[in-house]
């Protein structure tokens, strides 16, 4: 940054101006990295799906083909959302387990628990890396 010369009554106007620029570049930063990382959860998600529930033939298709992703961005917040577009109820039943219709139980298979984890992480990491490289 080039160095100018400002009157001390200019001083709180710099200073913003300064932070402003820097707030700017860091939220695109974050919402780019927010919806890389979710889109890389959800094709985690869909192989997953798919070799866990190979069976799993529903009226529209395959659960795994479903994951899908949506971005909700504002000033300083960036919020990626997972979901099954095909198949919306049926995620939870398959993860937590469900009653069957002539009784008894299914048991869930854990299969968005650990790629959650995962994204978790793997975003923590990006932004940390992020925030370091900027500063």
């Amino acid at each position: 940054m080039a160095s100018k010369k400002i009157l001390a009554s200019q001083l709180p106007d710099a200073i913003k101006s300064i932070l402003d620029e820097y707030a700017g570049e860091i939220e695109v930063n974050i919402n780019e990295i927010t919806a890389k990382v979710t889109k890389e959860g959800a094709k985690v998600l869909r192989a997953e799906s798919k070799q866990k529930f190979k069976d799993v033939k529903l009226k529209r298709g395959r659960y795994g083909t479903g994951w899908t992703t949506q971005m909700e961005t504002g000033r300083f917040s960036a919020q990626g959302t997972i979901y099954n577009k095909k198949y919306p109820g049926l995620p939870h039943l398959l993860e937590h387990g469900h009653a069957m219709r002539g009784g008894g139980r299914v048991k869930g298979k854990l299969h968005i628990e650990p790629v959650e984890k995962m994204v978790i992480e793997n975003y923590e990491k990006v932004i940390t890396d992020e925030l370091e490289r900027n500063s």
